[in-house]
């Protein structure tokens, strides 16, 4: 329960220091958090107070999370981008070139984190539309993930992406310009999109610059994040031993060594799997180039074996 003078509220806009939030009567407050070390994002439910002194309102706390998408830095420090979600839509096209590493990381910190996965390939209208969605479903069709085609200038796909996002509290990640906030447009009534607060690049092409949940028609939310050139999962938030890719977690237990990494130890099941075809190569690569950097930012005993 809320404290004594405070009302809750969910945080919808999350541009810096500066906030937006919804209270759960519908009434609408741009807001700041109370000290520097508050960590509030977008998706997360917080507990707000209005401060008459100076015409404003204040998140004084933040509740519990349910999930949280968490990314971290080359230091292996790590930091919240969204709350409270439970599906994660990775959008990736043609232009700019697909980075499959990029939606393996994406994939695999959402397994971590508890949250459902699901891949839209976007701009399919575009020279090797075609090449990537089957890409995408070769690597999807192993982790029994969705692929959803799409296209947002045609509308293509359009009324299957507001099925899959009904009832839940989504969140569309990937690489900048793949079209996340043209999905979103096109999925939502035009009167509930605030075009003219979204950023343009020097191209005068529209660019997401903060987080911002939007209500589904339909019921649920989804919100739309930054564009990216790379990401990191937080390296605390992974599972050790898989690293968040499922395959290798039902593999795993077929391993001699208990403590197995799946790099270079005798009798692994999953190299023996990479090697008869029983596991996607690149993606074993994927998870190598993970395992590499969850060593050097967190050291575990034996991790002379991945070198």
């Amino acid at each position: 329960m809320p404290e004594p003078g405070t009302f809750a509220a969910t945080l919808i806009v999350s541009f810096g220091r500066h906030a937006r939030v919804r209270s759960d009567a519908g009434r609408e407050f741009d807001a700041r958090p109370m000290g520097r070390k508050m960590n509030c994002v977008c998706g997360d439910r917080v507990d707000c107070r209005h401060d008459p002194g100076h015409d404003e309102v204040h998140i004084v706390s933040v509740q519990p999370r349910r999930t949280e998408l968490r990314r971290g830095d080359a230091r292996g420090r790590s930091e919240p981008v969204v709350a409270n979600v439970d599906l994660l839509a990775v959008v990736a096209a043609p232009a700019p070139a697909p980075d499959y590493y990029l939606v393996d990381r994406y994939l695999a910190a959402a397994h971590c984190a508890g949250i459902n996965s699901l891949l839209i390939a976007n701009k399919l209208d575009l020279d090797g539309g075609q090449a990537m969605l089957q890409a995408l479903r070769q690597l999807a069709e192993p982790l029994g993930i969705t692929v959803l085609a799409a296209c947002a200038t045609l509308g293509h796909g359009i009324a299957e992406l507001q099925q899959q996002f009904a009832g839940h509290t989504g969140v569309l990640v990937g690489q900048s310009g793949v079209g996340k906030s043209s999905l979103l447009q096109a999925m939502l009534p035009p009167s509930q999109v605030r075009i003219q607060e979204l950023d343009r690049d020097n191209e005068g092409r529209h660019t997401t610059t903060r987080s911002e949940m939007y209500a589904l028609p339909h019921g649920g939310a989804i919100i739309d994040s930054p564009g990216v050139r790379d990401y990191v999962p937080a390296i605390s938030a992974l599972e050790p031993r898989a690293l968040g890719f499922a395959e290798i977690e039902r593999l795993a237990p077929g391993c001699r060594f208990a403590d197995c990494i799946h790099m270079r130890e005798p009798n692994c099941a999953v190299i023996e799997a990479v090697a008869n075809g029983g596991c996607d190569a690149r993606r074993y690569e994927s998870y190598r180039r993970l395992r590499r950097l969850f060593q050097d930012l967190q050291p575990q005993p034996g991790s002379q074996r991945c070198r």
